[in-house]
């Protein structure tokens, strides 16, 4: 018997936008070339909020400061732990070591489903549990999003 993997993930949301990441267009990974959260697999010893800060830390080189729990969401794929916080800094100070590509995307486009990347010149889908998540997350009213 297989266990799911355990994964955190980060909604850094800044001027009503929420920090995305193109995924890597490569085969084997969950979502490739969509938009999706940052984040990343549950070490065994960590706590979901120490994986979080560490993956996020790994991806964009960004600490996140004082995390806050949103809410679990469990499929067949994975246990997903949700946090959010606010994104501190301008999206041009980050690192961006993992994905294709980044951006602050607004809520009109997280409701629609696509984004257009710079980088890959065209609209690219947002994973549809990133989209839930997001959409959920929007829908609780834990921070002005308004458009």
């Amino acid at each position: 018997m297989s266990l799911k993997p355990t994964v955190s993930m980060a909604i850094l949301y800044r001027e009503g936008k929420f920090l995305m990441q193109l995924r890597d267009d490569v085969p084997g990974i969950l979502y490739p070339g969509h938009w999706g959260l940052f984040g990343g697999h549950l070490e065994s010893d960590e706590t979901p909020e120490d994986g979080l800060v560490r993956e996020v830390q790994e991806e964009i080189n960004y600490l996140v400061s004082q995390p806050q729990k949103f809410r679990c969401y469990a499929d067949n794929r994975a246990v997903r732990y949700i946090f959010y916080a606010p994104l501190t800094v301008e999206t041009q100070s980050l690192q961006q070591m993992e994905g294709w590509d980044l951006d602050l995307v607004p809520p009109q486009d997280i409701i629609k489903g696509t984004y257009y990347s710079d980088k890959a010149k065209e609209e690219r889908p947002l994973g549809d549990i990133h989209q839930r998540i997001l959409l959920d997350f929007i829908e609780s009213g834990l921070v002005d999003s308004r458009y």
